[in-house]
């Protein structure tokens, strides 16, 4: 089983890729190698191959780092399933992760909806969209400087609110009040409950 994530930058118009690109390459190549495990197309599309367990943790941090960047926001679609033909790219492979990646992105924009998931379990899927959806309530509000602390708090969890004050220049307290505001803890409580659903899910 693998995981493919389809997804776009939202209002990329109005700023220079420069600003996020490069942001988006570094991060996509600590998950693996481009093109085959991830692409970037048509100037603000991408899809990126990753295991199942570490899907929705990483469509989150994908969505903290651009939404660090002021007014811009990231639409993404995770699809879980098999992969029964490996192109040169991610984008030229195909199986039912590949499908349901991409029929769910479609659906995206039409139930103005940041994010999804589909496993092909339609119980699962119930229970973690909704979830997902009650989670993108405060997710999609972030501030830069909120999604700033998540991006850093999901790419390094061990680092402590000292080192994190540190690293922004930042009072310790400060940092504390943005992962409050930014409802790390429930996001943190999520992303604890989702591997459990992908062991019970079969290729």
């Amino acid at each position: 089983m693998i995981a493919i994530i389809t997804g776009d930058i939202i209002n990329s118009e109005g700023h220079k890729a420069s600003e996020w690109i490069d942001i988006l390459k570094k991060q996509f190549s600590q998950w693996g190698e481009a093109p085959v495990d991830w692409e970037i197309y048509r100037g603000d599309e991408f899809q990126l191959k990753i295991a199942p367990k570490k899907a929705l943790r990483a469509a989150i941090q994908l969505k903290a780092l651009i939404k660090s960047i002021k007014d811009l926001d990231v639409r993404m679609a995770i699809g879980v399933g098999t992969e029964n033909f490996q192109g040169s790219s991610v984008s030229e492979s195909n199986g039912t992760a590949y499908q349901r990646s991409g029929r769910t992105f479609e659906t995206l924009k039409v139930e103005k909806l940041n994010l999804a998931i589909a496993t092909g379990n339609k119980k699962e899927d119930q229970s973690l969209n909704l979830m997902i959806k009650l989670a993108l309530d405060f997710m999609d509000e972030w501030t830069s400087v909120s999604a700033e602390i998540v991006a850093i708090a999901l790419s390094s969890p061990k680092t402590s609110q000292q080192d994190i004050a540190q690293r922004l220049s930042i009072q310790q307290s400060a940092v504390s009040q943005r992962q409050k505001r930014a409802r790390l803890d429930l996001v943190e409580e999520l992303l604890e409950y989702y591997p459990q659903t992908v062991k019970r899910m079969k290729p």
